[in-house]
């Protein structure tokens, strides 16, 4: 029991080793979106922002605290994810407070699942029937290009604007 413990926990750890190498997109709240007062915000034109909002990865974001971990599976999606926050985001979480107030900053990151057959094989040995996913391809740590991917995203977020859009709850510690 302890060595599949063990197993577990390394391949956590693997997991959440590929959350700080992928950013798909970020989510950014309408207030800090749309500041002009907050240097580093607005997309400049070399700048590694996404192509409808406009806004730029902040510096540091791959050192910000985790709020969640999810998956999305649709007819067309199987997805890992992970949603990262600010210091100001993280305490309007804990607090439950909506809207997230100036300053809150809400990184998703996005992979393919793909099955790993190595951790399967590993993992055969205790758990005959075990399955094992890790995170797939990525875009070099930016946000996606795609335009008409990015105006998908939107009308999915619609269901939860009484959340301010944001369908991720903040994760107990375990």
């Amino acid at each position: 029991m302890l060595r599949a413990s063990a197993r577990a926990l390394k391949y956590w750890s693997a997991i959440a080793s590929f959350v700080a190498v992928a950013i798909c997109a970020v989510y950014v709240t309408k207030s800090v979106a749309q500041s002009t007062k907050q240097p580093g915000t607005l997309a400049s034109s070399t700048s590694n922002a996404s192509p409808i909002y406009g806004v730029t990865i902040p510096p540091g974001y791959r050192d910000w605290k985790l709020i969640a971990v999810d998956q999305l599976v649709t007819g067309k999606t199987d997805q890992l994810r992970a949603q990262l926050g600010n210091e100001i985001a993280i305490k309007a979480f804990k607090e439950g407070k909506v809207p997230f107030p100036d300053g809150a900053i809400i990184a998703g990151l996005h992979w393919n699942r793909v099955a790993s057959e190595d951790d399967r094989k590993v993992l055969a040995l205790e758990f005959p029937d075990a399955q094992s996913f890790v995170v797939g391809d990525f875009k070099d740590g930016k946000p996606n290009g795609d335009e008409a991917f990015m105006k998908t995203c939107f009308p999915c977020h619609v269901p939860a604007k009484a959340h301010d859009y944001v369908f991720a709850q903040y994760a107990p510690t375990p």
